[in-house]
């Protein structure tokens, strides 16, 4: 079900949500009644319907433009924005993806990239995973020589809580095939993905 569009279609149980963020307000010491709150749960409840969207979104969907071409040097999509929940502590998590590919025969539309990205984004996440899911899933569905996906993403919740470090950056990839085997494969791809 497409939840990007309209997040109110989705599985999402918004009347949960809202009770549950109710009661934190409670919780915290915070007026319902107050004009400022008052639809302070139906924002929240539609919020994470919208960011976590991705939970009933199949990526599949996105190999509908999947080309036979006869390239045989590395495709990259760089510095592409994604956010994601972290499911630690329910915070954002904000950055950039760069994803690369090795072609054996079939290339993917561009947007599809970016979309594919987002798609496992919209989870509640950790990096790590993040990272993982988005290689295996391109390296199992278009069957490339190899894949290279970099992230790099502040994450709020030690920005802003615990050890408040603003500015710091966590970056993880995942390498598959060639550039995971092959050390030269490897450092093109990162000096193409950092330049």
């Amino acid at each position: 079900m497409d939840t990007k569009n309209n997040p109110d279609k989705s599985i999402v149980d918004i009347e949960k949500i809202e009770n549950a963020v109710r009661q934190i307000l409670e919780a915290v010491g915070e007026d319902l009644n107050r004009e400022g709150i008052r639809k302070t749960p139906a924002r929240v409840a539609r919020m994470y319907a919208e960011l976590l969207g991705g939970m009933q979104e199949d990526p599949k969907q996105h190999l509908d433009s999947v080309f036979t071409e006869n390239y045989d040097e590395i495709v990259l999509l760089r510095e592409i924005p994604f956010y994601s929940i972290c499911e630690h502590h329910l915070m954002p998590f904000i950055g950039t993806a760069h994803v690369a590919y090795l072609p054996r025969g079939k290339v993917l539309g561009v947007s599809k990239l970016a979309r594919i990205v987002d798609s496992f984004a919209r989870r509640l996440q950790v990096q790590e995973r993040l990272t993982d899911q988005i290689a295996d899933f391109l390296m199992n569905n278009l069957k490339p020589h190899g894949v290279a996906v970099v992230l790099e993403a502040s994450h709020s919740c030690m920005t802003i809580r615990g050890t408040k470090k603003p500015g710091s950056v966590m970056v993880t990839s995942s390498l598959r095939g060639t550039f995971k085997s092959d050390p030269r494969s490897r450092s093109e791809v990162m000096t193409l993905m950092h330049k």
